[in-house]
């Protein structure tokens, strides 16, 4: 079953749902996007320097540090 297929089937379990049951569903699939987020928070935590350079990348956008993409494209 494809990802499609899958969206499609859960579609159809959805719309036969009360309002009650919808709820559930929807907290229910918001904990597990946002489990899947921590989970990849905590896979590029572990990367030896990530934080270090997450920091300063986020500091140099701070202070309007960056070059645009068009220049990257034009530079390279």
């Amino acid at each position: 079953m494809n990802t499609l297929e899958i969206r499609e089937q859960i579609q159809k379990y959805v719309d036969q749902l009360s309002p009650e049951r919808l709820l559930v569903a929807a907290d229910f699939l918001a904990y597990l996007a946002d489990k899947e987020d921590n989970d990849a928070t905590q896979e590029l935590l572990k990367i030896k320097g990530f934080k270090e350079a997450f920091l300063k990348a986020k500091k140099n956008v701070e202070e309007g540090k960056v070059i645009s993409v068009e220049q990257l494209k034009r530079k390279y």
